[in-house]
């Protein structure tokens, strides 16, 4: 679901907290995607992944590569990402489901440990930002 206003497009993935919170999946200002923290839920707000790390950050990046498209975008434009996790531990798990879709693209990313997310059961959350023809730059 998207909604426009000018040169700004809305993206909404239907999660319950968009309209409690004030917010959208992505907004696309220009040529610039800026992706919301984005964790493994269903649109009732179930955690998906439950006790696994890696499946969260799947289902999570699927969301983003979800809204994306809907932006008119794809994984290979992103030019960040930022990923917190419940439990830095986990960074092996949660970078291998990274690098499983952006080994080839590369974008600038951070992880970082929070103390907990507005699930307990959600153990990471991603965020990023995508250039519309980032993905042909060189490396």
């Amino acid at each position: 679901m998207e909604q426009e206003n000018n040169d700004r497009k809305h993206i909404f993935s239907g999660a319950p907290w968009e309209s409690r919170v004030g917010y959208c999946r992505a907004v696309r200002a220009g040529d610039t995607i800026y992706l919301s923290g984005t964790t493994a839920v269903d649109n009732e707000g179930r955690v998906k992944g439950e006790d696994d790390p890696y499946q969260q950050a799947r289902h999570a990046l699927e969301i983003m590569r979800s809204a994306l498209e809907e932006a008119g975008s794809g994984l290979e434009d992103v030019v960040r990402t930022r990923i917190y996790v419940t439990d830095i531990d986990s960074w092996e798990a949660v970078g291998k489901a990274h690098a499983e879709y952006f080994s080839e693209i590369r974008p600038a990313t951070t992880m970082v440990e929070v103390s907990r997310l507005i699930d307990p059961g959600m153990l990471v959350e991603i965020e990023a930002v995508a250039v519309i023809g980032g993905g042909s730059l060189s490396s």
